[in-house]
C-alpha cells in the first residue's frame, strides 16, 4: 500500500480502464481526523462527484483516540475517481490505496 500524492499515483489504482467513460472501481483506505469526523466527508464524493462509496470497514471512535478510518470502494468513471480522490487530497486527508481489490485482504 502506498500513500497517494499526485493525479498520476491516484490514477494508477484505477484498474480495468479500457475507456473514460467505463465504469471502474478502486479500493482505498482513509484517515478521517477529528475535525473532520462530523463533516459529511463520504456523502459529497456520492453527491458532489457521483461516486459509488461502499464501506467495507469503519473504525470510529471512541476505539480511534480522535480519528476515524474507513476502508471504501469507490466505483464510478476515471474522471469521477479522479476528481474525488482530488477533493480527498485537498482536505489534507491521509489515503492509501490498494491497487488489487481482488487479491488479499487489508493489512493492518
Amino acid at each position: 500500500m502506498a500513500a497517494l500524492n499526485n493525479r498520476q499515483t491516484r490514477l494508477s489504482l484505477v484498474y480495468s480502464v479500457y475507456k473514460k467513460s467505463q465504469v471502474t472501481q478502486i479500493r482505498l483506505r482513509i484517515h478521517i481526523p477529528k475535525c473532520y469526523l462530523q463533516a459529511p466527508v463520504i456523502s459529497q464524493l456520492i453527491s458532489a462527484y457521483g461516486l459509488v462509496v461502499n464501506i467495507t470497514k469503519a473504525m470510529l471512535q471512541p476505539n480511534t483516540d480522535g480519528e476515524g478510518c474507513f476502508d471504501i470502494e469507490l466505483r464510478g468513471t476515471v474522471s469521477q475517481i479522479s476528481s474525488g480522490l482530488a477533493y480527498l487530497e485537498l482536505l489534507n486527508l491521509r489515503i492509501v490505496g490498494k491497487p488489487n481489490a481482488d487479491g488479499d485482504s487489508w493489512f493492518c
